[in-house]
């Protein structure tokens, strides 16, 4: 999409531009087309260089280690990674609890978090989703029980991704067993190096290991790992989820990641008649998620500019997510549906790389099933429209 910028602003572009250009390593890009991760050890290189130039939080405030872009220039920031098939920066630390740690959190905390986050010395995992509450996470039985000068953490975490590679975890756990279900959780920032944790590895339909079972046995943290006011976890919740959506802005932009490989597999598939990208059918489908991905592209920026001003933008970011992650789907079955065969070489379980530079579909949209489901699924997501939105 372009935008009608004002000099600085094509001037922060074209910065943006050539950086992208110049330093995004070849060998990320097949995986990054495709909606493929990176490793955790590239993603950390990668928001160390960025932190270098002092864009390691394009989100956050300057008075918090960020970079203060405007919402324009954050917009700029992620469309021209997206134009260099950058990768995306890892989220958990960076969009999701930073941000509510510098906001409800202690100053101590503020000093011995941010920093770590934003430099990219800190990996965050999530402990929210449990085996028995999931969509309904106001349902957590993880407890935490105070002795003296700690708290007492028991109980089981699901899907919890990277946690084999975390060294902290920001985890709801309920502190009041007889108040209702959402006034007695409370929010808690702990080491995942602290003894009574063990996880278990969870192998995906992807056939890469990025999520675990998480299992907490009588594990003992300081009242300090306690995150703003004891009760109140639900609330902090709450906005954590909201930005969790809100990191789907982001993931929208890079959409066009993927539509480009897909038109550029289409132009080259040979056919009787020429290429698949000359069936008109082809042509149209592809048109048709181009437009659809400009007009999610419209809503973000509404969004970014809202979130800049301190306003509040509603169920939107549920109705971006909702369609993002269905458009993310669609884009990627039908690439694979143009390469066929060719889309789907798959290696031995684990993490390591495909021989080759591929692109390989396949594999992300198979990581894309997932999308309609974290961060609260997509009949959530319906739910908090319906709502909001329609009073229903």
């Amino acid at each position: 999409m372009n935008l009608d910028l004002d000099p600085t602003d094509r001037a922060f572009r074209d910065q943006m531009r050539t950086f992208f250009a110049e330093h995004t390593p070849p060998e990320f890009k097949a995986r990054i087309r495709t909606g493929m991760r990176l490793e955790p050890a590239e993603y950390t290189a990668w928001q160390k260089l960025l932190h270098s130039r002092g864009w390691g939080a394009p989100s956050w405030p300057k008075e918090h280690g960020g970079a203060g872009f405007t919402p324009t220039q954050h917009y700029i920031f992620e469309s021209e990674a997206s134009r260099a098939d950058a990768p995306m920066q890892y989220h958990q630390g960076l969009e999701l609890i930073g941000p509510i740690v510098f906001t409800f959190g202690s100053e101590a905390q503020k000093a011995k978090y941010l920093p770590a986050i934003v430099a990219g010395d800190d990996w965050w995992c999530q402990g929210y989703s449990e085996p028995g509450a999931g969509s309904d996470l106001a349902a957590v039985s993880t407890r935490a029980v105070r002795d003296g000068d700690r708290y007492v953490i028991s109980g089981q975490k699901a899907w919890t991704s990277y946690a084999h590679v975390a060294n902290r975890m920001f985890l709801l756990a309920r502190t009041d067993p007889q108040a209702r279900k959402q006034a007695g959780i409370s929010l808690f920032l702990i080491d995942m190096d602290t003894p009574g944790i063990t996880i278990r590895p969870v192998i995906t339909m992807d056939e890469v290991h990025h999520t675990n079972e998480v299992f907490l046995d009588d594990v003992r943290v300081p009242l300090t790992a306690l995150l703003g006011e004891e009760g109140k976890g639900w609330g902090y919740g709450k906005v954590l989820l909201d930005r969790e959506r809100g990191v789907t802005a982001a993931f929208t932009l890079r959409l066009a990641q993927q539509l480009r490989g897909a038109r550029q597999a289409a132009a080259q598939a040979l056919t009787p008649g020429g290429t698949m990208l000359d069936d008109p059918r082809v042509a149209d489908r592809l048109a048709q998620f181009e437009l659809e991905a400009m007009a999610l592209e419209t809503m973000v920026m509404r969004t970014m500019a809202e979130a800049a001003s301190g306003q509040d933008s509603g169920p939107r970011a549920s109705m971006i997510k909702i369609r993002w992650s269905e458009l993310l789907q669609q884009v990627t079955e039908f690439w694979t549906e143009l390469l066929g065969y060719d889309a789907a070489p798959f290696g031995a379980v684990g993490n390591q790389p495909l021989a080759g530079e591929g692109p390989w579909p396949a594999k992300g949209m198979l990581y894309a099933r997932v999308t309609s489901i974290y961060g609260g699924a997509n009949e959530i997501q319906r739910n908090i429209i319906a709502r909001r939105a329609l009073g229903l």
